[in-house]
């Protein structure tokens, strides 16, 4: 019997030696993906895809929420680099969701640049953050099906989709019907992504924040400017502010938050960082969002900031 014993100690320390962190390592290679149509607006099917890990029993599981870029007038949330991004996630634990949303300048003559009208701007941002919570609700509402946990959902965003995710991120939890109270966002990952207000942010709804942005973007600026630069006499005159001027509102709050600076980065960073810093992601949302990290990072990756842009002292030739 002690042999028998000692035998599975052994295998179960062998075990457990070797078992692969969840969040962290791969814990299958199996995807499974469902589409949901979550809403119907405007007489268009609203729909997500829900990327799961195959084979898996755990019942209550972070989730990552993908919003798209294109300006609000094109993209699509399934295409291949989204794909492999979300399955990315869903090998690791997560599930992973990619939404479908409005697109309001779709089709029109002025798009989402200088010759579009503010108040459209707006409006279409405005539309893209309540198809999100839409979504949000959606998953919510189906959670033991889904075998997610509602208090865990991470949004992440690529240009317009970050211009979606990250008023809609800062808002104070909202009521979803659940036993356990309000829900509020868990994280928040925006690649090149802007607000038009930042007084929104508060300490109490402030949450854990990852930024990727370069410092010479043309479309989004870095900091503090107009939209694509637009110059005041135009239509589309929009002040935003992006990444540095939100991490520098966190750091004053006191938030955790992950900026990731690009010296000379142009707009690109809205969707590199999903081929190339996919485990600097993984990492923020297991040490900041599941486990409580209140670190303030500032990742600088060297370059030339050589554009008419304003300068940045770390980014210096």
């Amino acid at each position: 019997m002690k042999i028998l014993l000692s035998t599975f100690c052994i295998f179960f320390i062998l075990h457990t030696g070797f078992a692969q962190e969840r969040y962290l390592e791969e814990i299958t290679d199996s995807v499974n993906v469902e589409t949901y149509t979550y809403i119907q607006k405007d007489g268009q099917n609203l729909e997500l895809d829900v990327y799961s890990p195959a084979f898996d029993n755990e019942t209550e599981r972070p989730v990552l929420v993908y919003v798209h870029g294109g300006g609000f007038s094109g993209g699509i949330r399934n295409n291949e680099g989204t794909a492999t991004f979300c399955k990315k996630f869903a090998q690791r634990g997560y599930v992973a969701v990619s939404i479908t949303y409005r697109l309001l300048r779709k089709g029109t003559k002025t798009g989402f640049g200088c010759d579009c009208p503010t108040n459209e701007k707006l409006e279409a941002i405005a539309a893209a953050v309540e198809d999100l919570q839409d979504a949000t609700y959606f998953l919510i509402t189906n959670w033991e099906n889904l075998g997610i946990n509602p208090h865990q959902i991470i949004l992440a965003g690529s240009s317009a989709g970050a211009e979606t995710v990250l008023p809609a991120a800062y808002q104070p939890p909202y009521c979803y019907g659940l036993e356990s109270g309000p829900v509020s966002y868990a994280g928040v990952i925006s690649m090149a992504g802007a607000m038009a207000d930042t007084t929104q942010i508060y300490a109490d709804s402030a949450i854990p924040s990852m930024f990727f942005h370069g410092t010479c973007d043309n479309l989004v600026p870095y900091a503090s400017a107009p939209h694509h630069y637009c110059s005041e006499d135009r239509e589309g005159y929009l002040m935003l502010h992006g990444s540095k001027t939100i991490a520098d509102k966190l750091q004053q709050l006191g938030k955790p938050y992950w900026l990731y600076t690009v010296c000379g980065g142009n707009h690109s960073v809205a969707g590199s960082p999903m081929f190339d810093q996919v485990e600097e992601m993984l990492t923020f949302c297991h040490k900041f969002v599941l486990n409580n990290s209140r670190d303030q990072i500032h990742t600088i990756i060297p370059g030339e900031h050589n554009c008419d842009y304003p300068g940045f002292n770390y980014c210096a030739n």
